[in-house]
């Protein structure tokens, strides 16, 4: 911006001198013509008594000395066709001016000033000077080189002038970007001084004014969110105290350890919402193949109790992904989860983790009846339920530098893959 404002200056700077400066050249170059042909007529005008009245001798006596003191070649013409002083042939205008008319004439050479003499017995005389071009023009070059330097000092002047104002209006602005990366970067304290022209403290008050909001709401939502999630810890506790109850030792112990996991999952909300993320630098990692493990083996469980058959097939860790163990945890459920909701009971599926490119990539597979297209839509279901499962494991793919893909299988069914990225170094 500094550089367009700085452009615009200097256009108009020029514009306006060339509108200026260049009819004053040509002003000082008429004037110095004028100047020098009225001194030649000055001085030609000298001899007009001497040509009118005086002989022959004293006539040219007379134009020699003018001639030296001028530096102008200067020519009498008598009217019995003799020509004293500088030997220059008669020119139209002498002839016209032989006839009793002043004039100036324009030439070759320069511009001419011819002088008509009357009064003598013989008739009229002329007095013939030329003034060069050099004379014409004396002074004009050197008075061009003082209006250019003129020129280019004033477009210097307005450069100077229009870069601090464009610092005036830029610093606010550049201020004003900065800020608004921070705030994208989840930097809530970040606040703008306002400065600059009233529009721009009006909108750095106005950028303020929405950070402060944005933290208000955001508070406001983490707070409920952990109070949601703290209201759960009395029905686990009720469900805890229920499945210890159970007769049978192995469901005591499934439903414990299925409660164990809801409650971690609940903390794990909490932790979140208060704190926004258990790696708030930016550089969460886990291994893959540890929590893939566990959850499979929980989901197991209850894959045997619907008749469905398990393939697992996971690599051999550690498999480093930039994921939280938590976060994982719940795409894996999402994914899991999905297969359970929306296949019958006794439909089998896969369940395969393997290094990929320098990704870990986890795959899902079922033979039930498909997934719709664009199911992978926050809050947006075909099926019945809340349209959550495959946007959180969506977005736990993306924060981890990969994604989320789903097509169908070539026996029918569905395959969704989860690429995840390495931890952040």
């Amino acid at each position: 911006m500094r550089g367009r404002l700085a452009l615009l200056a200097a256009a108009v700077s020029v514009l306006v001198l060339t509108a200026f400066l260049v009819p004053l050249a040509l002003l000082l170059r008429t004037v110095a013509a004028d100047r020098a042909t009225v001194r030649a007529t000055a001085d030609a005008q000298r001899l007009v008594p001497v040509v009118g009245t005086a002989d022959r001798d004293a006539i040219r006596l007379n134009v020699e000395e003018l001639a030296t003191q001028s530096g102008r070649p200067v020519s009498v013409f008598l009217p019995d066709g003799t020509v004293l002083g500088a030997p220059v042939p008669r020119t139209p205008a002498v002839a016209l001016a032989a006839r009793g008319q002043s004039l100036t004439a324009e030439s070759d050479e320069g511009r001419e000033v011819v002088i008509a003499v009357q009064g003598r017995p013989d008739g009229t005389a002329v007095i013939r000077t030329l003034v060069p071009g050099s004379q014409l023009t004396a002074g004009v070059t050197r008075a061009w080189l003082v209006l250019a330097l003129l020129g280019v000092l004033l477009v210097l002047v307005g450069l100077v002038v229009a870069d601090r104002l464009a610092r005036t209006l830029v610093r606010p602005i550049t201020d004003l970007s900065a800020v608004s990366h921070r705030l994208a970067n989840a930097q809530l304290d970040a606040r703008v001084t306002p400065a600059g022209p009233p529009e721009l403290r009006e909108v750095a008050g106005a950028l303020n004014h929405l950070a402060g909001r944005i933290q208000v709401l955001l508070r406001e939502e983490r707070e409920q969110v952990a109070d949601l999630s703290h209201r759960l810890r009395t029905p686990l506790t009720v469900l805890r105290l229920e499945a210890e109850s159970l007769r049978d030792p192995d469901d005591a112990s499934r439903l414990t350890a299925a409660v164990d996991g809801l409650e971690r999952a609940v903390t794990g909300v909490i932790q979140r919402a208060r704190w926004r993320s258990s790696a708030p630098d930016g550089r969460a990692r886990c291994d893959a193949a540890t929590v893939v493990a566990e959850r499979v083996a929980f989901w197991s469980v209850l894959a045997e109790d619907t008749g469905r058959t398990v393939t697992v097939d996971l690599a051999a860790g550690p498999l480093p992904v930039g994921l939280t163990d938590d976060e994982l945890a719940a795409a894996v459920d999402a994914l899991l989860g999905n297969v359970f909701a929306h296949t019958p009971d006794g439909t089998p599926f896969t369940v395969r983790l393997a290094p990929d490119a320098g990704e870990v990539v986890l795959t899902v597979a079922d033979s039930g009846p498909g997934m719709p297209a664009g199911a992978v839509e926050r809050g947006a279901s075909r099926a019945g339920s809340t349209g959550l499962g495959l946007d959180i494991a969506d977005r736990a793919a993306r924060a981890s530098g990969g994604r989320l893909e789903s097509h169908g299988g070539p026996a029918g069914g569905a395959v969704v893959l989860l690429r995840l990225g390495p931890p952040r170094p």
